[in-house]
């Protein structure tokens, strides 16, 4: 075996593109891994997010319909309170349908820390050749 001081020009540049080359792979290979972990955990919060709010859709609808009920008693007229009702459920259920629309576009799903170890490395490597 020879050593690295034997070692010509070429042969140097071939093993450093190999070592490169294997090293770009790993990255890949471990964004893989970082985006299906975080489009995972995304995937259950969504759906239990969904079952918190089909479960408190259920409650709010029986709750509505009292508070229908309620007013209507209160000044004889249900067609009245359930206008006065379906109002003021709308422009609450507005502002959380935006708030969770703000929410959602702040999700980050980019596996960062593989995109800094490729930028240290491309560096590194810009490094090898000067």
């Amino acid at each position: 075996m020879r050593s690295k001081e034997d070692l010509s020009l070429g042969t140097l540049f071939a093993e450093l593109s190999q070592e490169i080359g294997a090293l770009v792979r790993q990255e890949l290979a471990l964004a893989k891994i970082e985006i299906s972990d975080n489009a995972s955990r995304l995937g259950r919060d969504v759906a239990v997010l969904a079952v918190g709010a089909a479960i408190l859709y259920a409650g709010f609808l029986a709750a509505i319909a009292a508070i229908i009920v309620g007013l209507g008693l209160a000044i004889n007229s249900l067609v009245l309170s359930a206008f006065v009702v379906a109002i003021v459920v709308l422009g609450i259920g507005y502002g959380f349908v935006r708030r969770g629309l703000d929410n959602l576009k702040g999700a980050e799903i980019t596996p960062r820390q593989t995109v800094d170890t490729l930028k240290i490395n491309a560096d590194w490597a810009k490094g090898q050749f000067r």
